[in-house]
């Protein structure tokens, strides 16, 4: 069943993939890399999204997010990790159990392995500031203790991410970041980390 939309755009002939010709291929490859084009303006109004959500806090999580990357930034950390502090959360509304995992895939094709991994490490990362108080190990981080980025993913959360919950700081505006993202998600897919900065996981 196709909608209106859908009909207008060129398809491929088969039901099958086994049954696609090279032709098809080329099509959707053209296809996808256009949507792909897209996908800072479908993260940014991701983001928005947060704002209202997850009862408890001072603030909601959209101006935590803001108030993580406006830290990131005002240290000077470089762009692609203030663009991490922005999105570390935008996992929560699809998988407020695992949204460390959801938001570093996102980010993955398009900054090095070391944000990619300290994004992916934040939610376990932060648990050190309460897991205690509710029956848990907050020391849990230190299974990673010799990792070569442990120390970025402390500095992540007692820097930004911990600290960004104060309904009195004064974020820079979400229009101040968007730029950063697009510039982020305009890189070559994969290509923005160097062989020296992969580790294994």
């Amino acid at each position: 069943m196709t909608n209106a939309s859908q009909s207008a755009v060129p398809a491929v002939s088969f039901t099958s993939m086994a049954a696609g010709t090279r032709e098809d291929y080329e099509l959707l490859e053209k296809l996808e890399a256009e949507f792909a084009a897209g996908t800072a303006d479908r993260v940014l109004e991701q983001l928005r999204r947060l704002a209202g959500s997850l009862a408890g806090y001072k603030v909601d999580r959209l101006e935590h997010s803001l108030q993580s990357a406006t830290r990131a930034y005002r240290d000077n950390a470089d762009e692609e990790l203030v663009v991490a502090a922005l999105l570390h959360d935008i996992g929560d509304l699809l998988a407020p159990h695992n949204h460390s995992e959801m938001a570093a895939a996102v980010l993955r094709p398009y900054v090095s392995e070391r944000t990619y991994w300290v994004v992916r490490q934040h939610g376990l990362f932060q648990t050190y500031y309460y897991a205690h108080h509710v029956g848990g190990d907050r020391n849990a981080r230190d299974r990673y203790i010799d990792h070569p980025w442990y120390q970025d993913a402390v500095d992540f959360c007692h820097k930004w991410d911990q600290a960004s919950f104060d309904p009195n700081y004064e974020p820079l505006p979400l229009e101040f970041f968007e730029p950063m993202v697009r510039r982020v998600f305009a890189r070559e897919p994969f290509s923005a980390g160097t062989e020296s900065d992969r580790q294994p996981e």
